[in-house]
């Protein structure tokens, strides 16, 4: 009997256990990269578990959304996996960081088998996590097929767990710009109310910036001030 790819998918998801998450939040303003361990008992075998290290790089943030998110966010996963996307499309109101562009790159680094029980393994697991002091570690529970459902599930999480912090930062980044430029509008009008030669210059920047309007009585007042 051919197996159900959604009874897999949903197998998956509702056995993954995220066990570990990093102590750091995904950067706002450059690329993160997340190494996971994901342990999963074997189907057919007794007390034979499998360790998978990788990497997860969540690439920076944008506030522009993709135009595909089969495309942008399972870059780097298999065929299977990029055949859940509706899944992922159905968490975007949860997963708001999708608004402007999260993307997930997936890199196997290591893959082996132990013969212990699954707790053992993953204490195991955590004690060398410890001992590493990885601040950027994951450690995950999962199934060994379809295993890169359960990278999913882990992705998500580490959205939900930086949203809040990645919104501030993007949005205190934008009041400072806006502060800054505000600064230099009023430079600039400053300068051409006393000097002439600096009007042309004035008018050049609120046209480029689109305040021309907002700013035309004024703009006018300091032409007749500078005369």
């Amino acid at each position: 009997m051919k197996n159900d790819p959604q009874f897999d998918f949903w197998y998956a998801v509702n056995n993954t256990e995220v066990v570990s998450m990093p102590e750091q939040r995904l950067e706002t303003f450059g690329a993160t990269m997340v190494n996971y361990h994901l342990v999963t008992e074997l189907m057919d075998s007794v007390n034979k578990v499998r360790v998978r290290e990788g990497r997860l790089k969540a690439f920076r943030p944008q506030i522009i959304p993709p135009p595909s998110i089969t495309e942008e966010m399972l870059e780097g996963f298999g065929e299977e996996a990029r055949d859940y996307a509706e899944w992922l499309q159905q968490h975007a109101q949860e997963m708001q960081m999708l608004k402007y562009g999260f993307k997930v790159h997936k890199q196997e680094i290591n893959d082996y088998i132990l013969s212990d029980s699954l707790e053992t393994v993953v204490d195991r697991v955590k004690k060398d996590l410890t001992e590493r002091d990885d601040p950027l570690g994951a450690i995950l529970i999962g199934v060994d097929h379809p295993w890169e459902v359960c990278l999913l599930k882990l992705m998500v999480e580490l959205v939900q767990g930086s949203i809040t912090g990645n919104m501030q930062d993007i949005h205190q980044l934008q009041r400072d710009q806006k502060a800054q430029f505000h600064q230099r509008i009023e430079k600039a009008f400053l300068d051409a109310s006393r000097d002439a030669t600096k009007v042309p210059a004035l008018a050049e920047l609120l046209k480029n910036s689109g305040l021309f309007e907002r700013y035309e009585d004024r703009f006018f007042a300091a032409v007749q001030a500078s005369k």
